[in-house]
């Protein structure tokens, strides 16, 4: 994190200091070429007023320099070249070369336009010399063109000659930055420092309300991986109680019937008891692993269009038997609902509402299963006539191998994972599963998709 935060802050501060070097160098200079431009206009002006180029220009004889254009010469000022131009391009004078050996001028583009709008300017680069001419022409009275030119270095030549401060400024810079970087880092750090000693401390709050979400969501996963911490403990301690009770039965059976300690009705019923924990233990090993399967968000579904009420007249149909051996009376009614879903997923979340309606019913009840569609959601109601639960127990009936009556649930056969699984159905079609019930007077499950 820190050479992250140390090398972006170098990256930004030599991309800026460049950017702006170069900015500034770029500005600089056209503001300065403006400037060269216009003292070019003005020493142009001052030549002509003097009048010098028009009485020389009078002599008869071009080639003889009289006294006043060699004074022209005085007039040359540092690195100003001063060109005197015949409107046919033919060199009159130059400050610097021999006008006889200078080719002509007619095609430059600060005489052309001189020639056509009384005066012209241009600049030219030398890529071999690294510097800048820059030209301006002015057209005299009596048709020949004055031209003035100055040399100056180039941009890049002058950028490349700042090159030793911008170093000097950027290492200076990244200096700073490594510096700034240690102590950003440090300032960072710190608090997610803070809040790791202090996780369990919910009145802890952090000094920077930036990470205050952070700090929210670690609080919550920690949280989070506490309690299912906690659920796996209190689900191995629930296992092995479990495994062991059915376990505990069929060893003991089965001793007395190895030492003929029974015989007769009683080694029948032993070996009664010894099938029906058996079996009890067979379905309790496959809820544990149906719940293990659902645990896991990526195990295949097979969703499809369904029509709820068909799922639940399937499931009523199924468990008739049972409810007759309860002497319970159980109905289906509704219409038809669409849902999405798991057929086999969907038919068992019923499978077990209606199971544990009839198992914890009196003789003589009734059990209805309702499927109707409630604000365009379709809703599947199962209600009992049964014996209730306990108002401390509610919040608790989804929880794994939570049991109102154990004793009641082991002669029913439950293993106490039923509405555990239900929950997780439920779960997985993204529906919302409630419950109401009164101790005495019947429970009822309704499932909203």
């Amino acid at each position: 994190m820190k050479q992250k935060i140390n090398l972006s802050l170098a990256v930004i501060a030599l991309v800026a200091i460049l950017s702006t070097a170069l900015s500034v160098t770029y500005v600089a200079y056209k503001n300065f070429g403006k400037q060269v431009q216009k003292d070019l206009s003005v020493a142009a002006e001052l030549l002509k007023e003097t009048e010098i180029f028009q009485d020389a220009y009078t002599e008869p004889d071009r080639s003889r320099v009289n006294t006043d254009i060699k004074r022209i010469g005085k007039l040359k000022s540092g690195n100003l070249r001063i060109t005197w131009v015949a409107s046919d391009g033919l060199v009159l004078y130059d400050t610097e070369a021999d006008p006889n050996t200078m080719a002509n001028h007619i095609d430059r583009p600060e005489i052309r336009e001189a020639l056509e709008s009384g005066e012209g300017e241009s600049q030219r680069e030398s890529d071999t010399l690294g510097a800048n001419t820059f030209y301006y022409a002015l057209l005299l009275e009596d048709g020949t063109v004055l031209r003035v030119s100055t040399t100056v270095d180039s941009m890049s030549t002058i950028f490349v000659s700042t090159l030793p401060l911008i170093g000097a400024i950027s290492a200076l810079i990244l200096i700073g930055c490594i510096l700034l970087g240690q102590m950003l880092t440090a300032s960072l750090i710190r608090p997610i420092n803070d809040m790791a000693e202090h996780l369990d401390d919910q009145l802890y709050s952090t000094p920077y309300r930036e990470i205050e979400p952070f700090v929210k969501k670690i609080r919550s996963q920690h949280v989070g991986i506490l309690s299912a911490a906690k659920a796996r403990q209190d689900f191995t301690a629930s296992v092995s109680h479990e495994l062991k009770t059915p376990l505990t039965a069929i060893s003991g059976y089965t001793e007395l019937i190895e030492n003929h300690m029974v015989e007769g009705d009683d080694e029948a019923r032993a070996l009664q008891q010894i099938r029906h924990n058996a079996n009890r233990l067979l379905s309790l090993i496959n809820d544990i692993i149906h719940l293990s399967e659902m645990d896991h968000n990526e195990m295949p579904r097979k969703f499809e269009q369904l029509d709820l009420y068909t799922i639940a007249s399937e499931s009523c149909d199924q468990l008739q038997v049972n409810a007759k051996k309860k002497e319970v009376t159980l109905t289906c009614i509704g219409s038809a609902a669409g849902v999405s879903g798991d057929r086999e997923l969907l038919k068992e979340m019923l499978v077990n509402l209606v199971q544990n309606a009839i198992a914890y019913n009196k003789p003589g009840g009734t059990v209805t299963v309702l499927v109707t569609i409630k604000a365009g959601h379709p809703v599947v109601t199962v209600k009992d006539t049964g014996i209730g639960i306990p108002f401390e127990d509610q919040e608790h009936v989804f929880e794994r191998f939570y049991r109102v009556d154990k004793s009641r649930s082991r002669e029913n056969g439950g293993t106490g994972l039923g509405l555990a699984i239900v929950k997780h159905i439920v779960e997985i079609h993204s529906a919302e599963v409630t419950m109401t019930s009164e101790p005495g007077a019947g429970t009822e499950f309704t499932v909203k998709f």
